[in-house]
């Protein structure tokens, strides 16, 4: 099994909220001792940038960065904390491996609610909020090296774009299955809203009709098998509604997939 470490991101869009108890529940659950790895939990200074989102990736990109001789396995409240997690993976030029049943490629120009954590894989390819990858002094990476899977709830402008897009997009997790992953180290990025909502409560965006958690926990065993995993994130679940533990049992069977390299 690879040396981890487990990197806690206990913010939400940058900021502390005391009733956010996901990072700490997971903790405290003992998951970092089960992977026989450190717990480690960044640090922002919030007074070096005037945007706390930036300030908590260029965090999260320091902790990825010391730790470079692990494998980081981080654990964070929103999904734009895949910036500052391709920025600590610098070295390693990764692809994307994205499991969402969203596709968070909006900008603000198509995004309907305006929504910052629907918008980080496009400005993660460049497209809109390049403020955020400034301040962590992030060049955009290539489309081509992004694949995206489950997605199953795009807004309509949204979709336009990741359709016109170079991203490889894979309806289903039995597509990705038969996909030729790269041959290079690849970041794998997991919102929790891909598990069906019945298995895992608890979203703030659930979305019907999505694989169950057994399929889930067998595509990562699939993909970690591919020995080229340089890291992965769990976006996760929402505390302060109902579900809680449930979500809580789901998301740790996932974490625990990683066991099976």
């Amino acid at each position: 099994m690879p040396k981890y470490v487990c990197i806690g991101v206990p913010y939400y869009l940058g900021e502390s909220k005391p009733e956010r108890r996901e990072v700490d529940k997971l903790r405290l659950s003992g998951i970092a001792d089960e992977l026989d790895a450190e717990w480690v939990d960044i640090r922002p200074d919030f007074s070096a940038v005037d945007d706390p989102v930036v300030a908590v990736n260029r965090a999260l990109a320091t902790a990825v960065q010391a730790h470079s001789d692990k494998l980081p396995v981080v654990f964070a409240n929103d999904c734009t904390s895949c910036l500052g997690m391709v920025k600590g993976l610098a070295a390693k030029s990764p692809a994307v491996l994205w499991y969402d049943s969203h596709g968070d490629f909006n900008t603000p120009e198509t995004s309907p609610s305006g929504f910052l954590g629907g918008m980080p894989l496009a400005a993660l390819v460049g497209r809109g909020n390049q403020h955020l990858m400034r301040g962590v002094n992030l060049e955009p990476i290539p489309e081509a090296d992004v694949i995206i899977t489950d997605v199953r709830n795009l807004d309509p402008e949204e979709g336009g774009m990741l359709r016109a897009s170079d991203v490889s997009i894979h309806e289903t997790l039995d597509s990705l299955r038969n996909a030729t992953l790269p041959d290079r180290p690849f970041y794998i990025h997991f919102d929790a809203d891909v598990v069906d909502c019945d298995e895992m409560p608890a979203l703030s965006y659930p979305e019907p009709n999505g694989p169950s958690l057994q399929e889930c926990m067998e595509s990562l065993e699939h993909v970690l098998a591919q020995g080229n995993t340089a890291a992965i994130l769990f976006s996760l679940w929402n505390e302060t509604l109902d579900g809680g533990d449930e979500a809580l049992a789901a998301t740790r069977k996932l974490i625990l997939t990683l066991k099976s390299i």
